[in-house]
């Protein structure tokens, strides 16, 4: 491919993405952010606190207090 032909058509991409670009920035509606499922929620909390089981010197009734009381 011919370095002119490949800068034409960077040229025209990049065009085409500015064009996306400002048509998305005009837009009336607010970006809604999707909730994290509960699935996920659980399993990062089950990872937390597996951590937490096996971080050295923790007492584990201290863990299961403090983590019913959250």
């Amino acid at each position: 491919m011919h370095s002119d032909v490949h800068l034409t058509l960077h040229h025209l991409t990049a065009a085409e993405l500015r064009q996306a670009a400002a048509e998305a920035a005009h837009t009336d509606a607010a970006p809604t952010t999707p909730r994290t499922p509960i699935r996920v929620q659980l399993g990062w909390k089950m990872v937390e606190f597996g951590l937490k089981l096996a971080a050295p010197g923790a007492s584990r009734t201290t863990l299961a207090c403090r983590s019913a009381s959250a």
